[in-house]
């Protein structure tokens, strides 16, 4: 079962916009990153959740979405996450973050895997327009956003020749296409 929840955890980043998830289901999903693992213990996240077409089109409206494909956007109208769930970190308990919400994040989206949704990590923020666009306090570091929703593409994963060119990338039929290299040319020993 969790060998199938991290297969198909992809980065999703066309979703099913009508799908709504509610804040039951966000509150669940920070549930699990709760549960994760945290350097020292000192588990310095704090969560922004989002899941009002409002203040979702907000938060779009600073995000980046996809570097490997320079003619698009982001998703439009209609493809865009249902939810949203910002991570922080709190620098009155951390003063730096380094990877503690990389799995907090894999937490929550394979969770979301779980309940038939999907997501992308988005790091590629505009933090200090979302800052005040959000009135998110300075004692929060903007780290990563989480966009959720009912996946609305098919993403497959292809061997990575060890020549080849790990660049994403998307076919005439849409599809999303991962390389990923094998697992005998990551053994080392």
């Amino acid at each position: 079962m969790l060998k199938d929840l991290v297969r198909t955890n992809r980065s999703y980043r066309r979703f099913y916009q009508d799908h709504a998830i509610d804040e039951e289901t966000l509150r669940e999903l920070v549930d699990l990153a709760r549960l994760a693992a945290s350097g020292h213990n000192l588990q310095p996240y704090k969560y922004i959740l989002s899941w009002e077409p409002e203040d979702n089109a907000l938060i779009f409206l600073h995000l980046t979405w996809a570097a490997y494909l320079k003619d698009w956007p982001g998703p439009p109208e209609g493809e865009k996450p249902s939810a949203y769930i910002i991570v922080l970190g709190d620098t009155e308990i951390r003063k730096s973050f380094t990877f503690d919400q990389g799995i907090a994040a894999e937490n929550i989206l394979l969770g979301a895997r779980e309940k038939g949704l999907g997501g992308c990590i988005v790091a590629a923020i505009r933090t200090q327009r979302l800052r005040e666009a959000l009135e998110i306090p300075d004692r929060y570091e903007i780290l990563i956003v989480l966009a959720l929703g009912k996946p609305r593409e098919k993403v497959v994963v292809e061997v990575l020749e060890p020549d080849g060119d790990v660049k994403y990338w998307r076919d005439s039929e849409g599809v999303h296409h991962v390389p990923k290299r094998r697992l005998e040319d990551i053994i080392i020993g």
